[in-house]
């Protein structure tokens, strides 16, 4: 039997730094930043605040470019935004209060020239598959803060994106529903097998959700410190004792990381 052929990495950043515009002289974000992600892959960047895990998205969704060092998707070089990566914020400020569920989930598939039915019949497809079948006729202001994200989550799945770019995205929500959005998030994935990069900062989160976890450290100058691979059966189970075990290594990990620099 011959061995598996190893595939290439789907997204890669190759020995990045970054500094916000008119700051070059200045301590850098990040330093020195190398990351492959694997196709389907659900990775999840993990750090302490203004470590600059949102600069290490916003370079991967195009809307930043390195000072120094690469960043691509599938072997091609990020010189823009495109329609191959789709960002989902924390917020829900980029649902259009002007149009129902429905509409705002067909906003992907109408600006690539879908017919009328065809869009319709995917957003309705993916309002289901977050758990919101029946409600496509509610704006946004008709909507809890959990389930503005789950139409988000559906309006990003719609656009059939080869990679799903997340930041924080169950951040400014109750527990009780984030917790409840982390399970069928996990679910989705396991049927969809999107890329995803996931950014946050809470450990119990990452676990949940990750393939890996890439660790950070603190900035100015950051990189990573430690890439932790989540060996745990999914769906994952907060009470069992591997978890436990699991968020103690992960918050070891960020204890142990220096400032601008990843731990000896």
């Amino acid at each position: 039997m011959e061995p598996a052929v190893a595939q290439p990495p789907f997204v890669t950043l190759r020995d990045v730094g970054f500094h916000y515009p008119g700051h070059e002289n200045g301590p850098s974000v990040l330093r020195d930043l190398s990351l492959d992600i694997a196709r389907g892959e659900f990775f999840v960047l993990i750090g302490p605040s203004g470590c600059g895990k949102t600069t290490v998205l916003n370079l991967v969704a195009g809307f930043e470019f390195p000072d120094r060092g690469t960043v691509a998707v599938d072997g091609t070089r990020i010189a823009a935004p495109g329609v191959d990566r789709t960002v989902i914020f924390q917020g829900d400020d980029s649902l259009l209060p002007w149009l129902s569920a429905v509409e705002n989930i067909e906003l992907g598939p109408r600006i690539a020239g879908l017919p009328k039915a065809r869009r319709r019949e995917i957003a309705v497809a993916k309002l289901a598959l977050v758990g919101l079948e029946g409600q496509g006729h509610k704006r946004p202001s008709q909507l809890s803060g959990g389930m503005k994200q789950r139409i988000q989550l559906a309006r990003a799945l719609a656009c059939d994106s080869r990679v799903l770019l997340m930041d924080e995205p169950f951040g400014a929500i109750d527990a009780q529903t984030r917790a409840s959005l982390q399970d069928e998030l996990g679910a989705i994935w396991g049927r969809t097998r999107q890329t995803v990069l996931f950014i946050t900062h809470d450990i119990a989160e990452a676990i949940l959700l990750a393939d890996r976890i890439g660790v950070m450290t603190s900035g100015p100058d950051a990189t990573l410190a430690e890439i932790i691979p989540v060996d745990l059966a999914r769906p994952r189970d907060r009470a069992l004792p591997e978890f436990g075990a699991m968020y103690g290594r992960v918050n070891g990990a960020l204890s142990s990381c220096r400032v601008g620099r990843a731990p000896s």
